[in-house]
């Protein structure tokens, strides 16, 4: 038995042999972004911020196209990157947002308590979707947390219209409002499972990522 059980653990790969997996790289630079977006919320420089969130849903996106067209990945390859990217995810879209919330409120505590909602809101969104995964097979339920940094990003281009308590109020509507939708049971496509649509956001991000350069010139 002890024999058997040391046989089994000498041929479990190692952790880090994981990471060659292109996809997992992919998933890596997408928590990168996240990190610069969150390191620019910390210093109040938002412009920069929405670039890196948008190309953490980038990513995001990509590694699952690459995933699929990869050859000769076992069934750990994607079981691991399965679990990597749902924690990918909640620092993505639920953390991310809710820090975002918090600082642009001035860390008033009304905004603490839509922060909580957001990142339960994901939490709860990611545990549903790992427990049932896709309603039918091509539908999720409730709407996926990447549409939420996609929306926002967008949502945010517009803050310059606004005093920063009045925006600080949509925002906060907006957060929040996605935040139910993560939960509702609306069903909704999986807009990344389509190359077409991985094409699509390719442009948004180039777009994106063009304004809010222009922005920080």
């Amino acid at each position: 038995m002890t024999t058997s059980k040391t046989a089994a653990q000498q041929s479990q790969p190692t952790i880090l042999s994981f990471v060659k997996d292109l996809p997992n790289l992919c998933s890596l630079a997408g928590l990168a972004c996240t990190l610069s977006a969150i390191y620019f919320i910390i210093l109040g420089v938002y412009d920069a911020a929405m670039i890196g969130m948008v190309w953490a849903v980038a990513f995001d996106w990509g590694d699952g196209l690459i995933a699929r067209k990869m050859k000769g990945r076992t069934g750990e390859d994607s079981t691991f990157g399965g679990q990597l990217d749902v924690l990918i995810d909640i620092v993505s879209y639920g953390v991310t947002p809710a820090i975002l919330l918090m600082s642009f409120g001035k860390f008033e505590p009304i905004f603490l308590i839509g922060a909580f909602f957001i990142v339960a809101a994901s939490a709860i969104r990611l545990s549903y979707f790992s427990t049932f995964g896709l309603s039918g097979g091509t539908q999720y339920t409730g709407l996926a947390l990447d549409n939420n940094s996609l929306i926002l990003v967008f949502v945010f281009m517009f803050e310059c219209l606004f005093t920063q308590t009045v925006f600080a109020t949509i925002f906060y509507i907006t957060a929040l409002g996605l935040a139910v939708l993560n939960v509702s049971q609306i069903k909704t496509p999986k807009l990344s499972g389509s190359p077409v649509n991985v094409y699509a956001l390719a442009v948004y991000t180039t777009a994106i990522t063009a304004f809010y350069v222009w922005k920080l010139a």
